[in-house]
């Protein structure tokens, strides 16, 4: 794609913006004359190609986390992949033409950005994005960071290892889809096993799942064997804590928690997409997008209310991509 030189940077821009909280589809409207972010001198300014949507975005426009958010208007989205264009001082890694990938924002729920990445540009730290893989296409890395980052750090925080096995909760969602090829490929799980709806049980198994189990049919928690860990991607604490060995560890990302289940808030790394490079780049890990998508930018209100409505009725499978932006 053509770069634009920093004197072809314009000022203004298109974005999806939000000026107070409400429904996405109340409050979420498409505004061409958006002022293009300033960079700080350890930010680099991205062109975007393509973003995905998360249901943080969601929640996030509804006002639920309004004590720590940033001020409205607000541009949202917090997966980005895209070209650099312009460079801060204090820029070591990264030069103007490079493609990137990453989530904007390194707190997820605490002061977010007011210049999100549904939009034709935004600003972001060097250390929150990487090097985009090569064989991946700007839609397919959009579709990574902010889930590929939640299932690697759920699984560290439990202390997941070679040779243990591990039940996944939602195996079939954006975060699950990773958290299954994370467990199997990069920390080498004896065991792994899955929920999902009977439609998505064979899209388990070619992720790696070696037990896919159907949540219309029959109860996790029932199962004889129980797991080293349990990764709660829905919201099923109180019944993770039944599948658990006596001395074995539940995170979740999905509140309320059941003792003793741990709950923690994805905090954003550019380091973690470098380590996972390897895998990605030679197939090991895959992007995982919904067949939905990707959605045009036009179109970016549509995927929103795609997301909330499909995910009601277990539709969504792996990320709902924007692209191309614009």
């Amino acid at each position: 794609m053509e770069i634009p030189s920093s004197t072809s940077i314009p000022s203004k821009m298109k974005a999806w913006v939000y000026g107070e909280y409400g429904n996405v589809s109340n409050v979420l409207k498409l505004d061409s004359n958006v002022t293009v972010p300033q960079v700080k001198e350890d930010q680099v300014l991205i062109k975007v190609v393509a973003a995905s949507i998360n249901p943080v975005d969601a929640k996030r426009m509804l006002g639920m986390f309004k004590v720590s958010d940033s001020p409205v208007p607000t541009v949202p989205g917090y997966d980005v992949a895209g070209v650099v264009v312009k460079v801060g001082s204090q820029v070591k890694r990264l030069k103007v033409g490079d493609e990137v990938y990453g989530d904007i924002n390194e707190k997820a729920l605490d002061h977010p950005k007011r210049f999100g990445s549904l939009a034709e540009y935004t600003a972001v730290e060097e250390n929150l994005v990487a090097l985009k893989p090569k064989n991946l296409s700007f839609a397919e890395a959009a579709s990574l960071p902010l889930v590929i980052e939640t299932a690697h750090e759920g699984l560290e925080r439990t202390g997941f290892s070679a040779g243990k096995s591990i039940l996944v909760l939602g195996g079939a969602g954006g975060v699950g889809t990773q958290i299954i090829q994370l467990a199997k490929h990069v920390f080498g799980a004896s065991t792994v096993a899955a929920t999902s709806s009977t439609s998505k049980l064979e899209l388990l198994k070619s992720l790696g799942a070696d037990l896919a189990i159907d949540y219309t049919k029959e109860n996790f928690e029932d199962l004889p064997e129980k797991f080293d860990v349990v990764y709660d991607a829905v919201g099923q604490c109180d019944r993770a804590v039944k599948a658990v060995k006596e001395d074995g560890s539940v995170v979740t990302i999905v509140g309320p928690i059941t003792p003793p289940a741990l709950i923690f808030v994805l905090t954003s790394n550019g380091s973690v997409l470098d380590k996972l490079k390897p895998y990605l780049e030679s197939g090991k890990v895959k992007p995982v997008l919904d067949p939905k998508g990707p959605f045009p930018f036009s179109q970016t209100a549509e995927a929103f209310s795609y997301l909330e409505t499909s995910r009601a009725v277990g539709k969504v499978v792996g990320k709902v991509v924007i692209y191309p932006i614009p």
